[in-house]
């Protein structure tokens, strides 16, 4: 393995290389195993009995490297508005944490949402903190960036309704829930500091809210995004 070629694997840490180039890396045998089968296109795998330990250690972002590494193609259908007629979606409102957005799709890919749909500002999914979070459902949840207000609106227009978690809203487990078998439905997942943003606030339909336990002593302020993503779906999917 030349030097050029571990200072390239090595800048692909960086949004801007990932973004110039196209690619970003997968680490593990398990995750290179879930990007060979996938529709993903793979352009180099390198692996450590190849191209030797000290050579691995040097282009892994692990602190114990893995005997895999591949360069993985980004999909060309990351930036994408289309919402399909009918389909349980998830609308990610300004996430910025690796470890929720990888624990997301994972929650995505678990009880079978039919896309996951990003704001711009949204953490960058090919982040190597994000991909090792997935453990590989970046490769079976379709994912798009998107102006997710719009495509709210489009939810709306299509008789469909959109749904997000709120202080003050009304108790998940009073409300009745759509599964989208009919239009489209759409929860939005709110930015782990801010919640959801007043602009995509306005196009909520369904205001709901995840009680705790007892009722009059909530203990914690709030509950993390990916665990209120859990919940959630969990309690569509329960329906």
């Amino acid at each position: 393995m030349t030097q050029a070629e571990i200072k390239f694997v090595k800048s692909l840490s960086q949004k801007k290389f990932r973004d110039s180039s196209g690619l970003f890396i997968v680490e593990g045998e398990k995750l290179v195993a879930e990007a060979l089968a996938s529709r993903f296109t793979l352009e180099r795998v390198y692996r450590r009995e190849e191209i030797g330990e000290t050579a691995m250690a040097r282009i892994s972002a692990l602190s114990s490297p893995s005997p895999a590494l591949a360069l993985v193609r980004k999909p060309a259908d990351l930036l994408q508005d289309n919402l399909p007629s009918t389909g349980l979606f998830l609308a990610l409102d300004g996430i910025r944490d690796p470890g929720n957005l990888g624990t997301i799709l994972r929650i995505a890919d678990w009880f079978g949402i039919s896309a996951v749909y990003a704001s711009p500002d949204t953490v960058d999914l090919f982040n190597p903190k994000v991909v090792q979070a997935t453990m590989g459902a970046i490769f079976r949840v379709r994912f798009h960036y998107t102006d997710i207000p719009v495509l709210c609106t489009s939810a709306l227009q299509a008789g469909g309704q959109v749904y997000g978690t709120f202080l003050d809203g009304t108790r998940i487990y009073d409300r009745p829930l759509s599964d989208g078998s009919k239009a489209p439905s759409v929860i939005v997942i709110g930015n782990e500091a801010n919640g959801i943003s007043p602009e995509v606030a306005a196009c909520v339909s369904e205001r709901l809210f995840i009680p705790p336990y007892p009722a009059d002593d909530p203990g914690s302020e709030s509950l993390n995004a990916a665990v209120a993503t859990a919940i959630t779906v969990a309690e569509f999917r329960r329906r």
